[in-house]
């Protein structure tokens, strides 16, 4: 969303002029004004700590405000908060219109049709479970709402294909919103209780932990991607040959993981075992890695240990997942010939297959000691001729497809290969002298 699309912008004031409609019977409603302005400012202060722990945003104040308010006064309360959160990227006043606007349509629907089934007399005198139904109902169209207008400006501002966009959204939100609304439903009934909007404020604290037990998570993962960096980093640092590759591998897994339309998270763990394929070339002489000429029996044993050694340095990283299988087996081919462990066709990890397209695709791609870059094409075709007995066809034809979609203009760490044309990439890669078609590392 950096650099946002006309058709993206206007769907964005689109959004906006259907979220001033919403509010528009505002001056002909008397809502409890003392109420709207306590949930805004609670809002607003929470969605203000959220995202300084950057653990995302506050729903039970908002869905609180759609089963106590009208629907024009519950969608004002997410207004100011919406407005004053910090946002990371650019434009960030056109994110802040655009959060501003979704959630009033958000919050806006849910109140409505909280409204439209009794939820309000379920919430001045609470009988359960009947007071879930509606509260129920609120919550799904909140969720919709949300799904519906993310995917469209995932599709328009971030030009993802449009039969991706929404993919997984819904199901995804569901469940934490569905924990927000019922957080809600109880500060609303505590609200119109005896006990008053302090006691329902009291909701609030186990969110707040909540918080903290996820900040604590985020700073745990954050601190396994750096060592995660500083380990490709020492990797480029050993074998000069190697600057860049790690990046790349990473963006063609990903490329391939989309294209078989795998969820977000497990597109992102195989970014992870592309970036990290090669670790285990720590453990690798560095002489045998800069060697110029062709390694012996004996040196290419060594080098062939190299994913062994990888697992064993992420193995203890959990949030890795299959990409620590993916570290292992990137060198085992279909047809049984590979390396470590020589497995055949299936029983090679799903991840790995995936690796080792990639690898081998920007090998070929790359300038070596040896010989200079491949055109993409001509790499293509020589995917294509092994796929079946070293390459699972599936990536492969998975690769294909997205080169066809989107070219190869990979993000490189090396600056004396950013602005060269995608169809020959003299990047320096990994040393795989023979990896199309001869088996070597």
């Amino acid at each position: 969303m950096d650099a946002v699309p006309a058709r993206a912008r206007a769907y964005v004031a689109a959004v906006v002029l259907a979220a001033l409609l919403c509010l528009r019977p505002l001056p002909h409603i008397h809502p409890s004004w003392w109420a709207v302005l306590l949930l805004a400012g609670l809002y607003a202060g929470s969605e203000l700590v959220a995202r300084s722990r950057l653990v995302g945003t506050c729903y039970p104040v908002l869905l609180a405000g759609a089963f106590l308010l009208p629907p024009p006064a519950a969608a004002l309360v997410a207004l100011p908060g919406a407005l004053l959160s910090p946002v990371a990227q650019r434009p960030s006043a056109l994110r802040r219109v655009w959060r501003a606007a979704q959630l009033t349509l958000a919050v806006w629907a849910a109140a409505r049709v909280h409204r439209e089934l009794g939820g309000r007399d379920a919430v001045v005198a609470p009988d359960f479970p009947y007071a879930l139904v509606p509260a129920g109902a609120a919550v799904l169209a909140f969720c919709l709402v949300l799904t519906l207008l993310d995917g469209g400006i995932l599709a328009l501002a971030d030009r993802v294909p449009v039969r991706r966009a929404w993919r997984g959204l819904f199901s995804r939100s569901l469940a934490p919103i569905a924990v927000h609304g019922l957080a809600g439903l109880m500060m609303a009934v505590l609200w119109r209780s005896p006990y008053g909007p302090v006691t329902a404020m009291l909701v609030l604290l186990p969110m707040c932990v909540a918080w903290w037990a996820f900040a604590q998570y985020h700073r745990e993962r954050a601190a396994y991607q750096a060592t995660i960096r500083a380990l490709v980093q020492a990797v480029d640092i050993k074998d000069g040959y190697t600057r860049g590759h790690s990046e790349r591998v990473g963006q063609a897994s990903m490329m391939i993981a989309r294209e078989l339309g795998m969820d977000d998270e497990r597109v992102e763990t195989l970014r992870f075992a592309g970036i990290l394929h090669d670790v285990g070339k720590l453990g690798v002489p560095t002489r045998l890695l800069r060697k110029d000429g062709p390694l012996t029996p004996e040196e290419r044993r060594v080098i062939e240990l190299h994913p062994e050694y990888g697992h064993e340095m992420v193995r203890g990283i959990r949030f890795l997942g299959e990409a620590r299988a993916a570290v292992l087996h990137h060198h085992e081919r279909l047809d049984g010939s590979g390396y470590p462990y020589g497995l055949v066709g299936d029983r090679i990890p799903e991840s790995a297959r995936v690796v080792a397209v990639a690898d081998a695709f920007d090998a070929m791609t790359s300038t070596r000691s040896y010989r200079r870059a491949r055109p993409v094409a001509v790499a293509v075709e020589e995917l294509q001729r092994c796929a079946g007995a070293q390459f699972d066809p599936r990536m492969v034809r998975a690769l294909v497809r997205s080169l066809g979609r989107h070219g190869w203009r990979p993000a490189v760490t090396a600056d004396d290969t950013a602005a060269l044309p995608a169809d020959v990439i003299p990047a320096r890669g990994e040393d795989t002298r023979n990896s199309v078609g001869k088996g070597a590392p």
